[in-house]
């Protein structure tokens, strides 16, 4: 037996833990201090009632003889996808049933398409960057490119034409910096992608906070891009599907064969996502069920828009906070990541996630969340400006 070696080339990834060790070691020397966190990347409100009466009569029907489901398509129900096929038609995509495959989440999918690609191929990924991107290639053998985000392109990179890359990642609007491309952008990463035989993975799982037509919700509304893309996107943080497992990845068949291969691989390697939680996804799609997730959606804009106005009002660069539930700011007195980190948990008992656990240009950064309470990040907003 030999082992993959590539893990050894992996980071070994202590962000969240030293985070973690450094707060609870806080609270043990401050009990009484009201620690605020701004760091999550989780959803906290609960699913709406569309999605619940949905699961609750898939589980009903599960108990009927008549009505009971084994095995499913592995990729995924004809009603959901056809949920998802009306749902892409708001943006003037028009898809295939063929083409959509529905998923446990575009983490599970963004790892698993790498089955396709020869390892020899080279990747480019933006930094700093979500890490399953880069972590997933490493474990593969894959030579790993970084094209720089950073203040002076608004952390928004564009292609280089010096530079050859098969396999391009991007996640617009973006975790971690916020930033999202708009349609002119996005097209410069088509026409590079076409030039360069390279496919362009489009990581597609903040659109729902997208607030204009001036952003694309789908890399298919640019044209050529069912050519060189494939996009995933997740009900995780549109619908708060993240610990019930939801997502589709849209494989275009007119990318040559990876359409047929990636059947095949779901086939033979994936089961499918249970039928309750699929009758759950299908009724985010409703007309009933889209006005409910806009309450959840829109509650997080509104925190996003808090923390933005706020920063703003202190003269604290920043991106994110509109089209995102990410803000990704720069950090006052040029402090470095984790000392910033270190001097908000200390003066104002507020924790974010340093940005350079993101990757060598999220040096000096500093990414929060909307994810939390109204009350809590006005709270937290209030802190801020005490202290800057």
């Amino acid at each position: 037996m030999k082992r993959n070696t590539n893990y050894d080339n992996l980071e070994q990834s202590y962000l969240f833990s030293i985070i973690g060790k450094k707060v609870n070691e806080y609270k043990k020397q401050n009990p009484d201090k009201k620690i605020i966190r701004l760091g999550i990347g989780d959803v906290t409100k609960p699913l709406c009632p569309s999605v619940i009466n949905a699961m609750h009569k898939a589980v009903d029907e599960m108990g009927v003889q008549e009505t009971f489901r084994g095995y499913g398509p592995e990729q995924g129900y004809d009603f959901l996808r056809t949920a998802v096929q009306n749902y892409y038609k708001n943006f003037s995509v028009n898809l295939d049933l063929p083409e959509i495959f529905i998923s446990d989440g575009a983490k599970s999918d963004l790892g698993n398409i790498l089955d396709l690609f020869d390892k020899n191929n080279t990747v480019l990924v933006p930094d700093p960057v979500y890490p399953v991107y880069v972590d997933t290639n490493i474990m593969a053998g894959r030579v790993v490119k970084f094209v720089n985000a950073k203040v002076e392109n608004n952390f928004l990179p564009m292609p280089d034409n010096n530079v050859k890359a098969d396999i391009i990642y991007i996640c617009s609007p973006n975790n971690p910096t916020g930033a999202a491309y708009n349609r002119e952008q996005l097209k410069e990463w088509v026409k590079y992608s076409l030039k360069n035989g390279a496919v362009i993975l489009y990581d597609a799982a903040y659109e729902a906070f997208i607030e204009d037509n001036t952003i694309p919700h789908s890399i298919f509304e640019i044209e050529g891009a069912k050519n060189c893309a494939i996009e995933f996107c997740s009900l995780s943080k549109t619908a708060g599907f993240t610990g019930t497992r939801c997502g589709y990845t849209i494989v275009p068949e007119t990318i040559g064969k990876l359409n047929k291969m990636w059947v095949r691989r779901q086939t033979t390697k994936f089961n499918g996502v249970p039928y309750i939680v699929q009758r759950g996804a299908e009724a985010v799609f409703t007309e009933q069920g889209q006005k409910e997730i806009k309450i959840n959606i829109d509650y997080y804009k509104k925190n996003a828009k808090i923390i933005s106005d706020t920063l703003a009002e202190l003269g604290i660069w920043h991106v994110g906070g509109k089209h995102s539930p990410y803000i990704w700011l720069k950090c006052p007195n040029n402090m470095k990541s984790w000392e910033f980190f270190d001097y908000l948990l200390n003066n104002a008992q507020v924790v974010g996630t340093p940005g350079v656990g993101f990757g060598i240009n999220g040096e000096g950064f500093f990414r929060l969340t909307s994810f939390g309470s109204y009350e809590n990040t006005l709270e937290a907003m209030e802190r801020f400006k005490k202290l800057f």
